[in-house]
């Protein structure tokens, strides 16, 4: 299979998929307790995610719970970033989240999928990298596909579906989404 930047291709049982289950599995360990946790465990809920991503979190990281991962470690969060309820990343290949990013309710980030063609569908995994760059806000029910950027201080509207880059300091929305309007300090 042809790999583009950033691209991961995981085939069936081989050593990458045996670490892959690994890594799912020990997601799988971390997200039901971050998951029990409220909004008063601000604290604890910033050191699980940092435990499940590998990566140390600014005091300003929020994340409403429930939240689902395929594994975490894929996950990089920069500075001042909100996460809202019931979010789902599937990062087996990396999920950048820029500075002061803002992500809705119900916001899918799959990185992740399967050859297209019946007999290869079952062959193994293709993940492609999602970069959301520094002061996006992507809103409730949107759900962006893996090899999608996100350019600074754009907007993707609600229950839109990002199958493609959105330019910086635009409103994109629909779905497919496309850019609706350019936006500017108001």
């Amino acid at each position: 299979m042809p790999k583009h930047d950033g691209e991961v291709w995981i085939a069936r049982r081989t050593a990458e998929s045996r670490a892959m289950v690994a890594d799912v599995q020990r997601a799988m360990r971390l997200t039901p307790v971050l998951n029990r946790l409220t909004f008063d465990d601000a604290d604890e809920i910033r050191r699980l995610v940092g435990e499940l991503t590998g990566r140390d979190l600014d005091d300003q990281f929020r994340l409403l719970p429930p939240f689902y991962t395929t594994c975490g470690k894929n996950i990089a969060i920069g500075r001042n970033v909100f996460i809202n309820q019931n979010c789902t990343f599937y990062d087996l290949a990396p999920i950048s989240l820029g500075d002061d990013v803002l992500i809705g309710p119900n916001v899918s980030l799959i990185t992740e999928g399967h050859p297209v063609a019946p007999s290869r569908r079952r062959d193994g995994v293709l993940a492609r990298p999602i970069v959301i760059e520094r002061n996006v806000w992507i809103a409730a029910g949107v759900t962006i596909i893996g090899g999608v950027t996100v350019g600074e201080n754009s907007v993707v509207a609600a229950g839109s579906v990002v199958t493609k880059d959105v330019p910086a300091n635009t409103l994109a929305g629909g779905n497919p989404a496309r850019v609706i309007r350019s936006i500017a300090e108001e």
